[in-house]
C-alpha cells in the first residue's frame, strides 16, 4: 500500500460518521442506479408499443437516464461537500420520488424523457453519498460490487417485473434505493465542511459540458467541438476562481485526472463488449436475446462479485501494480472478443471486461478521494464518477458503430 493510499485510509479512519451505516446500507443505497441504465434493455419494444411509437424514440429514456446520472453526480457531490450528507438525501429522494411518479405515469415520449432524467438526478446522489459513507477499501468493494451486479441482472429483472406486472414498474426499480434513505440518515454525522458560496457559472459551465459530451457520440461534428470548447472555457475558470465550482484542487489535480481516465477507458470498454455481446452471441452461437441475456448473467455477475473482494485487496498491494493490471485486463477484453469467435473465449472477454470497470470503479474512487485536500472529497468522488458515468455514452455508440 503507498503512502497515498495510507494517507486515504487514515484520513477515514478519523471519522466516525460512516462506519455508523452499516454495509448493506451503502449498497442498497447505491446499487438500484444501474436499473435505471440496464433494466430497459429487454422491455424497449413495450415502451414503443405504449408510446406509439419506435424503438429509437422509446430509447431516449435510457441516453436521458444517462445524461441525468453524469450531471447529477457533481452537482449533488457538491451539494454533499457544502452542506453535508442529510441535506443531499433529502433532495436526492425527492428526485428520485418525482421522476419515478413521471415515469409510471408517462404516456408519452416528452414526459418519459422528463421524468428519467430526474429520476436519475436523484440516483446520482444516493449514489455518490453511499461511496462518501463508504469509508474504506472494503466497503468501498461491496458498493462497487452492488452496482455492478445490479447491472448485470439488470436486463433480466426488468423483463421478469414487465412480465409480472408493467414497464412502468421495471423503469420505478431505482426507487429501491429509496429503503436505505432512513438508516443513511441515522448514520450520517453532522455535517462538518464550511457552506461556499455558489458558483452559478462554474456549474452551468459543467452542465453544459456534460450535456455536449453526452451528445457527442451522437452528433461528434458539432457536440464534439463544443465540449472542447467548453472544457477550455472550464480551465479558465478554474483559473479565474480556484474556489468555485468544480475546485481548481481537484480539477487541476495530475493525479486525480489519471484516476479518472483510466476509470473512463475501463468502462468504454466494459460497456462496448456488454453492448456487442448479443450481437456477437447471435452470431457465433446463434443464441437469441432472451438466452443472451441468460447466459450473459454468469461472466457479469463474476466480475461483480469478483470487484468486491478486489477492491478490498488492492490497499495490500502498490497502486502502480494495481493500476497497470487493470489496464491490461480493461485492453485485453475487447481485444479477446473482436478476435474470437469461440463462446467460452467470448464470456471469458466479458467477465474480464466487468472486472476491470467495476474493481477499478472501487479502486481509483478511493485513490481519486484519497489525492485531494480532504475538505473536496465529496467533490472528487462526484467528479470521479461523472467520468465513469460518461462512458455510458460512448461504449454503446463504440460497440454499434464497429458492428456497421
Amino acid at each position: 500500500m503507498d503512502h497515498l493510499q495510507r494517507d486515504a485510509a487514515a484520513r477515514h479512519g478519523r471519522q466516525p460518521g460512516p462506519e455508523r451505516v452499516s454495509t448493506p446500507w451503502l449498497a442498497l443505497l447505491a446499487g438500484p442506479l444501474s436499473y435505471g441504465i440496464s433494466a430497459p434493455a429487454l422491455v424497449l419494444d413495450d415502451l414503443a408499443r405504449a408510446m406509439g411509437t419506435g424503438k429509437e424514440a422509446a430509447a431516449a429514456g435510457v441516453t436521458a437516464f444517462g445524461w441525468g446520472i453524469a450531471l447529477g453526480t457533481p452537482l449533488l457531490a457538491a451539494l454533499l461537500a457544502r452542506r453535508g450528507v442529510r441535506a443531499v438525501l433529502t433532495v436526492a429522494t425527492a428526485l428520485v420520488v418525482a421522476g419515478t411518479v413521471l415515469l409510471v405515469l408517462s404516456s408519452s415520449v416528452p414526459v418519459l424523457v422528463a421524468g428519467a432524467a430526474v429520476q436519475a438526478l436523484g440516483s446520482a446522489g444516493l449514489t455518490v453519498t453511499a461511496m462518501k459513507l463508504a469509508g474504506s477499501a472494503r466497503r468501498m468493494g461491496v458498493v462497487a460490487a452492488s452496482l455492478a451486479v445490479v447491472g448485470a441482472t439488470g436486463p433480466l429483472t426488468g423483463a421478469l417485473v414487465t412480465d409480472s406486472f408493467s414497464w412502468q414498474a421495471a423503469l420505478a426499480l431505482p426507487l429501491l434505493a429509496v429503503v436505505a434513505v432512513p438508516a443513511a440518515r441515522r448514520g450520517a454525522s453532522p455535517p462538518d465542511a464550511v457552506p461556499a458560496s455558489f458558483d452559478p457559472l462554474g456549474t452551468a459551465l459543467l452542465a453544459m459540458l456534460v450535456t455536449a459530451a453526452v451528445l457527442t457520440p451522437h452528433r461528434p461534428l458539432v457536440a464534439g467541438p463544443a465540449t472542447g470548447a467548453l472544457l477550455l472555457l472550464l480551465v479558465v475558470r478554474t483559473k479565474v476562481r480556484p474556489d468555485g465550482f468544480p475546485p481548481a484542487a481537484v480539477a487541476r489535480n495530475g493525479r486525480f485526472l489519471t484516476a479518472c481516465a483510466l476509470a473512463f477507458g475501463l468502462a468504454v470498454a466494459n460497456f462496448a463488449v456488454l453492448y456487442a455481446a448479443p450481437d456477437l452471441l447471435r452470431e457465433h452461437a446463434g443464441w437469441d436475446g432472451t438466452l443472451s441475456g441468460v447466459v450473459l448473467l454468469a461472466p457479469y455477475l463474476l466480475g461483480g462479485f469478483g470487484s468486491g473482494f478486489l477492491v478490498a485487496a488492492s490497499v495490500r498491494v502498490p497502486h502502480r501494480v494495481v493500476a497497470a493490471a487493470l489496464l491490461a485486463a480493461g485492453a485485453a477484453a475487447p481485444l479477446l472478443a473482436a478476435v474470437t469467435t469461440v463462446v467460452p473465449l467470448l464470456l471469458a472477454a466479458m467477465a474480464l471486461g466487468s472486472l476491470a470497470a467495476a474493481t477499478g470503479q472501487g479502486v481509483l474512487a478511493l485513490r481519486a478521494a484519497g489525492v485531494v485536500p480532504a475538505s473536496h472529497e465529496a467533490e472528487a468522488l462526484g467528479l470521479f464518477n461523472l467520468a465513469y458515468l460518461l462512458s455510458v455514452a460512448f461504449g454503446p455508440a463504440i460497440a454499434v458503430t464497429l458492428s456497421l
